[in-house]
């Protein structure tokens, strides 16, 4: 049984047509990249994962639940997914360890939890010793390793990642690459990753779906896509 699958999925925005029937399937522990240029319409699908918002019209399950469908819609907060936004939105009067332990006390955790839970974050993302930092003290990719870390301590069922690595200088976003795949093997958790970014899309992912104007393009490995290009955009863009 797949983890997520969206069913001839639309989305309209006032008489914008934005997605046209999506259909694709993500099984546990995939690193699904959603790949495409701007305005292509992979951050709305991941919205959509996310429950910020509703499609106009088909079928969201996950985890074997309907969590949209035009007669039902599961809030984002009972979906138990992580996100991580491309500015990061961690809170700037918080330091790193209350960033990360801020959806633990949400829940009302005990402290000892929030404690364990915590700690395995912080020293997995290599952040021991910066529990007292507030993020204008962080490097950005420390910053980007905080929002990483406040979606993770829950334990989510996915973790959506929205362009992570765009604010960040090319040396660095290269080593963010392998960390943030290093992170979804100790986590053994399920990602799902928007990119506009084909290098990125192409080293990270096992299934990488192609998107252009709000339609797939092509859907497959990163080795088909390279090979066996579908369409002339498919072809076009990864060159």
């Amino acid at each position: 049984m797949p983890i997520l699958e969206f069913k001839n999925v639309q989305k309209i925005y006032g008489t914008t047509l934005v997605l046209s029937e999506i259909n694709f399937r993500v099984d546990k522990g995939e690193f699904l990249s959603l790949l495409g240029p701007s305005g292509c319409g992979k951050t709305t699908t991941l919205r959509l994962i996310a429950g910020l918002e509703e499609p106009t019209e088909g079928t969201i399950d996950l985890n074997g639940q309907i969590v949209a469908d035009g007669r039902q819609f599961i809030v984002p907060e009972k979906r138990n997914l992580g996100m991580v936004f491309q500015s990061y939105a961690i809170w700037p009067h918080m330091n790193v360890f209350d960033n990360i332990a801020y959806p633990l006390r949400v829940r009302k955790m005990s402290r000892d939890q929030v404690i364990s839970r915590v700690g395995r974050v912080l020293k997995a993302l290599h952040l021991e010793g910066l529990e007292k930092r507030h993020p204008d003290e962080l490097s950005g990719g420390q910053q980007q390793r905080v929002a990483l870390g406040r979606a993770l301590v829950m334990e989510p069922l996915m973790l959506l990642l929205d362009e992570p690595l765009s604010n960040l200088d090319a040396k660095l976003r290269i080593g963010m690459r392998q960390e943030i795949k290093q992170i979804q093997k100790d986590f053994k958790t399920t990602v799902v990753y928007v990119t506009h970014d084909q290098a990125e899309a192409m080293e990270m992912s096992n299934w990488v779906i192609v998107m252009n104007k709000g339609k797939v393009e092509q859907q497959g490995t990163p080795e088909e896509l390279r090979h066996k290009p579908a369409t002339e955009f498919v072809r076009e863009f990864l060159s």
